[in-house]
């Protein structure tokens, strides 16, 4: 009996020994073709925003660091595709770029969610591309320049000022007739300017008085003496939790008394979970897109490229996984029909209750 539980023992052993082995030689097989796939090629890098701004600085230095850790380490050759609010880049691609892992895209995290908006010129699923992961989750911003009358949220919701935007989908039209609504504001939306940099150059020029989104990470960044020397003002911060380095900045959530309105704000927040997603098309042959979700993780973590971020004053502190990025998506796709119609209304232009 004892000799029969011994040969069990021997054999439970060996069959877990070549099951691992298994593992380790189909994972090595996986690697070696996509290090074939990869070695010698360049991945496009689509970049939906302009040059300059805070998506394509994170975009660029991911780009610096990212060839190491992908089998076969291939060049990382970015590419500037904006239009329409980052729509552009998104529908490239879904429908057009190639399926086979030498393209990857690093998308305005609102975008994710314009089919939830019925936005018909989103031809895509967000659920079906290949979500790479991101290097951070953000905070953002409602961003007034020092020379506008409105000092504080009171004097917004009872003065009209002048606030800029991209299109229609962009981050800060959208956000603008969001915060309209719940606090009653009266600013008044100017679109049509190509992309971040445009909308703070704007201000700088006295065309426009305010920005309803942008991060406080990029803001550091692109303007870092900005806050610092008191050219902009911040009437409240938003996102999934308040930053640690606005401590003297009030927190949306807080100001809101309606349940309702608080629930609005949280599923419309919900993008800044996402941060800066990095994605690739659908139908990703499997081995090269666990690559790429390995080479970013790896990315994300990397000594090398966090003393990057660190120099540049980028935020990579917080970094969400592909399946991370994944649930998030999810969750706001579940987001019950009352608050999906009334972010419809808002994302349309309408700032009725």
């Amino acid at each position: 009996m004892r000799a029969r539980r011994l040969h069990g023992v021997r054999c439970f052993a060996q069959g877990a020994l070549c099951v691992t082995l298994l593992a380790f030689t189909t994972q090595g097989a996986c690697a070696d073709a996509a290090a074939d796939f990869y070695r010698g090629k360049d991945v496009r890098l689509v970049i939906s925003t302009t040059a300059g701004g805070g998506y394509d600085v994170y975009a660029r230095t991911v780009a610096r660091h990212l060839g190491a850790h992908i089998p076969g380490n291939p060049g990382i050759v970015p590419q500037n595709m904006p239009g329409a609010g980052g729509i552009a880049a998104a529908n490239y691609i879904y429908n057009v770029a190639p399926r086979d892992g030498s393209v990857i895209c690093l998308l305005q995290n609102t975008v994710a969610l314009e089919p939830l908006y019925a936005n018909k010129q989103a031809q895509f699923d967000a659920a079906k591309f290949s979500w790479l992961g991101t290097p951070t989750t953000e905070v953002a911003l409602y961003m007034v320049w020092h020379g506008s009358k409105v000092k504080t949220l009171r004097d917004a919701q009872a003065q009209e000022m002048i606030t800029g935007g991209a299109g229609a989908a962009s981050t800060p039209a959208f956000y603008g007739r969001l915060f309209n609504q719940i606090f009653n504001m009266k600013a008044r939306l100017i679109t049509g300017y190509p992309g971040q940099n445009e909308i703070l150059l704007a201000m700088e020029t006295g065309e426009i008085e305010a920005m309803p989104s942008p991060f406080w990470s990029s803001i550091k960044v692109s303007r870092p003496t900005w806050y610092p020397d008191s050219k902009v003002r911040f009437l409240f911060q938003y996102g999934a939790e308040s930053h640690a380095e606005l401590k003297d900045v009030a927190f949306a959530l807080d100001l809101l008394a309606s349940d309702a309105d608080k629930t609005l704000l949280k599923t419309a927040s919900a993008p800044l979970g996402l941060g800066r997603p990095f994605m690739a098309p659908p139908g990703i042959p499997g081995e090269r897109l666990a690559a790429l979700r390995a080479a970013m993780w790896a990315t994300f973590n990397d000594p090398q490229f966090r003393e990057d971020c660190e120099k540049q004053r980028l935020e990579c502190r917080d970094p969400r996984t592909s399946e991370q990025v994944d649930a998030i998506i999810a969750e706001a796709y579940a987001t019950p029909e009352h608050i999906r119609k009334r972010l419809i209304d808002i994302y349309q232009g309408g700032e009725k209750r």
